[in-house]
């Protein structure tokens, strides 16, 4: 896997592996790009490091989710309620390939660990660790959490 400039991955406070920053990055700083393999819903895969993607930024665009299996650094962001990065995603024409990218939402610090707000679904929604103050509890998209089963509904920090 490539390395990225200024991150390293390392055991992590919040889950497993993280990504720090091994020098400081300002709030719009392009942190990295994630490099992939795409995947449809009929293949068999893990999506356990995936991002999901409305077909539609694919070039012809189908109508389906799209999976983005994570094969570099970024594949190891984890998630957190109080993200200090967004990623965002488009289309490569060049390489015919959906890319996704990492910017910084405020000054990240040496040692900071990098992390982005999953935003999952209410059926794949599970329980949060990140240890934000404002931790909702569970991994789940704002949009969401009306969607959730009352047993999820239990789970959630007001």
């Amino acid at each position: 896997m490539p390395l990225c400039d200024g991150l390293k991955v390392v055991r992590s406070a919040i889950h497993g592996y993280g990504v720090i920053a091994t020098r400081p990055f300002a709030a719009g700083d392009l942190l990295l790009q994630g490099e992939g393999v795409v995947y449809r819903d009929e293949d068999e895969f893990d999506d356990t490091y995936c991002l999901v993607f409305d077909g539609d930024v694919l070039q012809p665009p189908v109508d389906e989710q799209i999976f983005y299996d994570l094969t570099c650094q970024s594949r190891w962001i984890n998630h957190s309620c109080e993200p200090n990065t967004q990623v965002d995603s488009g289309w490569d024409a060049k390489l015919a390939h959906p890319i996704a990218w990492w910017i910084a939402t405020r000054p990240i610090e040496v040692g900071e660990e990098l992390t982005y707000d999953y935003a999952f679904t209410a059926e794949v929604a599970e329980p949060c660790g990140c240890g934000a103050k404002t931790c909702r509890g569970l991994i789940v998209d704002q949009d969401e959490i009306p969607n959730l089963t009352p047993e999820q509904q239990t789970k959630l920090r007001r």
